[in-house]
């Protein structure tokens, strides 16, 4: 009797600690009591009523993600092309979950799969390969408003990668090439054009600098010759204004045109000066002899001798 009273005490004790449970941070159980949702219990520690209790499902409410295989989906101008989704979403009720669906997880997927087909039967290939941001977008919506009642709360979804088909490809990188080639042609164009006009704009500025230059030079040599003149008729004027003041007379000025006549006639050329009075003697004495006659020694004209006629009658 002491034995079996002993017996159902370990029993009893075993049953005890079986029935405590610990749940992790992050977890939810969901408890069934005689098959029927009871409560859902969160993290923490927890007994369980044995033979009426029972966890009926362990759920993290971690964020997951789920990447779907590559699927065929065919565009709008009737391309096939292959496209693998990636969804991220988490579960925030856990009974919803639980009871929601049969296979939550597997219906995600498949509703993921028909709205990737939906979107991009509506798009065209340059569309759906430039449309990235609008069709994630657009089936992050979907989704999460699909999957409230399951209990799945989707956070984004992203296209992992866009396959088109082979030829596809070799178009796109023919096309790619050609865009490239003409991008490179216009700015070998644009780069010429730019070298031209700025050795054009360089010619233009060295003309007009060195128009510049020449009118400045000229300028320049034009003041000094005009301050060289000015400068020398100066002196002239302040010399005969000296030589006024100083009251020289006729002597004196004669002297001075003898020294002038002395300095012009030390240059190395060949040189006749006739000084000026007897330039004037000379003009008053052919004014004279123009008006009395004297001092005329040309010769009068002779008359002419009289020819004799002939005689007929003796010749």
């Amino acid at each position: 009797m002491e034995v079996f009273v002993a017996i159902l005490i370990i029993a009893a004790v075993i049953i005890l600690f079986t029935c405590i449970k610990i749940v992790p941070q992050a977890t939810e159980y969901v408890i069934e009591f005689l098959g029927k949702y009871r409560t859902t219990w969160s993290a923490g520690i927890h007994f369980l009523i044995p033979f009426f209790e029972r966890i009926a499902k362990k759920i993290t409410l971690k964020e997951q993600v789920m990447d779907s295989p590559p699927q065929p989906v065919i565009t709008k101008d009737n391309v096939t092309m292959q496209i693998d989704t990636v969804v991220y979403f988490r579960i925030y009720d856990a009974k919803l979950y639980a009871y929601g669906a049969v296979n939550p997880i597997s219906a995600l997927e498949n509703l993921t799969a028909t709205t990737l087909r939906n979107l991009v039967g509506e798009l065209e290939l340059d569309g759906t390969l430039t449309s990235r941001d609008t069709i994630n977008g657009n089936m992050t919506a979907i989704l999460d408003e699909a999957t409230d009642q399951w209990g799945i709360k989707v956070g984004r979804v992203e296209l992992k990668n866009i396959i088109p088909p082979t030829e596809i490809q070799n178009a796109m990188e023919k096309q790619m090439k050609a865009e490239r080639d003409r991008r490179e042609t216009l700015l070998q164009a644009e780069g010429h054009k730019a070298a031209s006009i700025t050795r054009a704009e360089g010619e233009k500025q060295a003309m007009i600098l060195a128009a510049e230059g020449e009118r400045d030079a000229r300028i320049a040599r034009a003041e000094g010759e005009a301050k060289a003149i000015y400068l020398a008729k100066k002196a002239e004027a302040d010399g005969l204004r000296a030589l006024r003041e100083a009251g020289a007379d006729s002597a004196v000025l004669e002297l001075k045109k003898y020294e002038a006549l002395i300095q012009v006639a030390n240059g190395s050329a060949s040189k006749i000066i006739v000084p000026t009075d007897v330039v004037n003697t000379v003009k008053h004495n052919a004014i004279f002899s123009e008006t009395t006659g004297l001092g005329d020694v040309t010769p009068p004209a002779k008359d002419p001798i009289p020819q004799k006629k002939p005689d007929p009658c003796c010749d």
